[in-house]
């Protein structure tokens, strides 16, 4: 029992780093129609910028890791508008491979910043770590589990209580309507841009305590999220939650019980599995796409 407590306790705090990485991808989806391939690198400018901020300047916490959503959000706005707004044919498979080419340019660009070397930073706090039935939970996880919910609950009330997340849900479901109300759409896609970075970066901030920070650190986590976000329902809140803790559990499960090498595999093997039996998810488009 204290080994399952453990490896759940693994899996909680991987899957919640997934869900914040799927719902980045979820939010711009939802918005757009558009899957952003190079998502996992933001995640990587994240938690490099937060080795910046954090570990090397040795900012407070809080204001290091605004600066770094701040810095991440922004790059994604730049991005947005010097590589998507510009394209003349705007078909899903030309935006697909930009997002791919800035995958690479992005990570090209932190290898020029950061260099090939690994980095790493503290945990946000030295409390000991909680012991349940034997099993203990770090002080970071609880950062990790915490900060989640925080994010989760205020993009439900931002989508929710406010003008501006409305209208980002109006655009989302008819642009033409949205635009006969006085919407305005590259505003809204831009915002969009911004926001499904800017989760990418708070992804990148709570990841860099726990795992060595590089340049090529994006690829691995941004297929993972992409396979969150697909396994719960590409376009859903919930759907990007469920499938991030889903494949951390099952993650951890599988490396604790059977072999450290199916880590990496299992996300794709679960995605596969879930293509083959529900192809739109756990929560597809035709039950709930909209949060």
């Amino acid at each position: 029992m204290q080994e399952i407590l453990q490896y759940l306790f693994s899996g909680i705090t991987n899957g919640a780093i997934y869900a914040v990485i799927a719902i980045g991808f979820s939010m711009l989806y939802k918005s757009t129609d558009l899957i952003n391939f190079a998502h996992g690198e933001f995640v990587m400018l994240g938690s490099l910028c937060m080795v910046t901020f954090f570990g090397t300047m040795h900012l407070p916490l809080l204001p290091a890791m605004l600066l770094t959503i701040i810095c991440v959000a922004f790059a994604g706005l730049v991005f947005e508008r010097l590589a998507i707004r510009s394209v003349k044919n705007p078909e899903p498979i030309v935006l697909i491979i930009i997002t791919v080419g800035a995958s690479i340019f992005l990570r090209g660009l932190g290898m020029i910043i950061w260099g090939k070397d690994a980095y790493s930073i503290p945990s946000f706090s030295s409390h000991p770590p909680l012991d349940i039935a034997g099993a203990k939970l770090l002080s970071q996880s609880i950062w990790i589990i915490v900060i989640f919910l925080v994010a989760a609950v205020g993009l439900q009330l931002f989508y929710k209580k406010t003008l501006t997340g409305k209208a980002m849900e109006a655009n989302a479901i008819s642009k033409r309507a949205a635009w006969i109300v006085g919407i305005p759409s590259k505003l809204m896609v831009m915002l969009a841009f911004g926001l499904s970075t800017a989760m990418g970066g708070l992804a990148g901030v709570i990841i860099a305590p726990i795992t060595m920070s590089s340049y090529d650190m994006g690829t691995m986590l941004g297929l993972k999220g992409f396979c969150a976000a697909m396994l719960g329902g590409l376009g859903s809140l919930w759907g990007a939650m469920i499938g991030g803790f889903l494949l951390g559990i099952l993650e951890a499960l599988g490396v604790g019980f059977v072999s450290s090498g199916l880590k990496d595999a299992t996300a794709f093997l679960l995605l596969l599995f879930i293509l083959y039996v529900r192809p739109g998810g756990i929560i597809s488009s035709t039950d709930a796409n909209r949060f």
